[in-house]
């Protein structure tokens, strides 16, 4: 599917049916498969071959929709996870272990931030969070000697702070370590990380892809291209032999398109099991087929929302990179043209009180911790998403205690405005 538009990858990546086969993506709702002989098993385990033995690992329907978001992002291999959490948890530590070191942007999720600064810290792992404006000088400082991977968000969720891939790719680089970028907000239809140097993309397929609030789950996808074994003093995991996989080096054996994902699903998710359930996947398929239609439609209706909450005395300030004069919009335009995404952050004047007040009022936008699906919704992150943080640290990440996110979904956007509308007033 190469050589098709994201349209069409969206409608038919993935799954290519033979004669008299299923045209929608089968649902193999099983834990197991059954095998002729021991042997035959015994392949799949010595990864020698190719196929299914337990759906904690890995299953088919999984494989066709991880292989068409493959495709969307221009990647060469991916696979489902049971959340976008454990997609970002997975992609960082298949690759940094105790006693390595992450540099990563400030302006992230507040549970991938909870992940990195509090978890993983407990396993042994150390981050540096930088700030998504920082000059090349403050970028290069961060870098320790054990660094291993530079992660960020295409448009953070939620102070949508548009980040500048390249920049950071270069850095990550040139100290010979991978750019892994989630993708959530922008989606490939938006925005195709690997194109401007992204190594490893992941996604909360929950989000946009699924657009429905109906399945729970998250991707990694990998480039293909980071040659591992080039820097195979950093990266052990993948350039020395497994004991676990009797001894097979997954950079030699499946080489820079195949190693990452193959040591992800084999090592990580045969130990966490964090998997995505075959139903869900989908569920999630459905939501792919349409991302290329719906995406264009969250982003009109963010910027007329995003126009009118700008002319309102009762608004402090709007983030929305698609708004001329927004501090990201130049930047933007850039790596996301088409439109960023439907999510608008905006600062109620009063403070924290006046916020609470106003998303009291609302009628029709509905106060969820959801974002990114056909209806509009709408979450108080300090006291939500980032609630774990203290002021110091809700500054690090853009989030004020008067900050709104508001989800635009698929509604009439004179029906959203009016909403806000009576709701201000």
């Amino acid at each position: 599917m190469s050589n098709y538009n994201i349209e069409t990858k969206c409608v038919q990546g993935g799954y290519t049916p033979g004669n008299g086969e299923p045209r929608q993506i089968p649902i193999v709702q099983s834990t197991t498969f059954k095998y002729a002989t021991s042997e035959d098993m015994g392949k799949l385990f010595d990864l020698e071959a190719s196929g299914y033995f337990y759906t904690r690992l890995q299953n088919p329907t999984n494989d066709y929709v991880a292989a068409k978001i493959a495709e969307m992002e221009g990647g060469t291999a991916a696979m489902l996870t049971s959340s976008g959490q454990a997609a970002n948890f997975y992609a960082i530590f298949n690759i940094a272990n105790c006693g390595d070191h992450v540099v990563s942007c400030s302006t992230i999720y507040g549970g991938t931030y909870n992940l990195f600064a509090v978890t993983m810290k407990k396993m042994g792992i150390d981050f540096t969070f930088v700030s998504p404006d920082c000059t090349d000088e403050e970028l290069e400082a961060a870098f320790q000697p054990n660094t291993k991977a530079v992660f960020g968000e295409t448009i953070a969720n939620p102070a949508l702070t548009v980040l500048d891939i390249e920049k950071f790719a270069n850095a990550a680089h040139k100290h010979g370590v991978p750019l892994v970028i989630d993708n959530t907000f922008a989606t490939p239809v938006g925005c195709r990380p690997i194109e401007w140097g992204a190594d490893i993309v992941t996604h909360s397929t929950t989000k946009y892809m699924d657009g429905h609030g109906a399945a729970v789950g998250g991707c990694i996808v990998d480039s293909g291209k980071f040659d591992w074994m080039a820097q195979a003093e950093k990266f052990p995991g993948l350039c020395t032999p497994d004991d676990s996989y009797h001894g097979i080096t997954y950079a030699e054996k499946f080489g820079k398109e195949g190693a990452f994902i193959t040591k992800c699903t084999a090592q990580l998710m045969r130990d966490f099991g964090s998997i995505q359930s075959p139903q869900n996947a989908f569920y999630l398929n459905l939501g792919l087929e349409s991302l290329h239609v719906r995406m264009p439609k969250h982003c009109a209706n963010g910027l007329a929302v995003a126009k009118f909450l700008q002319e309102s005395d009762k608004i402090e300030w709007v983030t929305y990179a698609d708004l001329p004069g927004d501090k990201y919009h130049e930047v933007a335009k850039k790596y996301c043209p088409n439109g960023t995404c439907g999510v608008v952050s905006f600062g109620v004047k009063g403070g924290r009180k006046a916020a609470e007040e106003f998303m009291k009022k609302l009628k029709l936008i509905a106060i969820e911790t959801h974002v990114a699906d056909a209806r509009s919704c709408c979450l108080h992150p300090a006291s939500a998403t980032h609630r774990q943080m203290n002021d110091e640290e809700l500054i690090a990440c853009g989030i004020t205690n008067n900050l709104v996110r508001l989800s635009c979904g698929l509604e009439n956007a004179e029906d959203l405005i009016n909403d806000l509308k009576q709701a201000l007033e």
